[in-house]
């Protein structure tokens, strides 16, 4: 199984899924690390990316995740995948795919951007990433779940849904249930 977690810059991806993948014994991968130099420098400057320069992103992401399939490895990929379009390259038609949407408001998210340090991605693009949001629809089955806890609850809470959708196949096996909160 690969799980997608996705959302706005800010929502608490790469946070969220490095302690999934840690709690669940699986592999993890910052999507943003994936970005070409040239897209993280447009970013840093505060100039939104398009589609022609996401494109080689998420094909790269695609790649990763193909690669870890491959290798018959589950994981745990943070990547902002705002669009459908973005999805349907990501994750299609794979199966043993899983998307959690970590959904919250703008001002929210705002508030924990001006209190981060040292990320590439201005709080100014923020409202850009909002625009550009095309929130799962019920057909891509996504595990929705709201930022306003803890980031503790929030794994908790995709940990729980996951082991709901595997009991029934052998993914199950590999969830590793959490000691402290079984």
């Amino acid at each position: 199984m690969i799980v997608v977690v996705m959302g706005v810059s800010g929502s608490g991806k790469t946070t969220v899924s490095a302690l999934l993948a840690a709690r669940l014994g699986w592999q993890y991968r910052e999507g943003d690390d994936l970005h070409p130099s040239a897209n993280v420098e447009k970013m840093r400057s505060g100039t939104p990316l398009t589609d022609s320069d996401r494109l080689p992103w998420l094909q790269k992401i695609a790649q990763e995740i193909d690669g870890w399939r491959t290798q018959g490895e589950d994981g745990v990929l943070a990547c902002s995948a705002l669009k459908r379009a973005y999805r349907d390259i990501i994750i299609g038609d794979r199966p043993d795919m899983a998307l959690a949407y970590l959904k919250g408001s703008q001002d929210l998210i705002a508030r924990r951007m001006a209190a981060r340090h040292e990320h590439f991605m201005p709080a100014a693009l923020l409202a850009s990433q909002f625009a550009t949001l095309q929130e799962p629809t019920p057909d891509e089955r996504p595990i929705v779940v709201d930022v306003d806890g803890g980031p503790g609850e929030i794994v908790g809470r995709i940990a729980r849904e996951l082991e709901f959708r595997c009991r029934e196949s052998d993914t199950a096996s590999r969830l590793r249930p959490d000691p402290q909160n079984p």
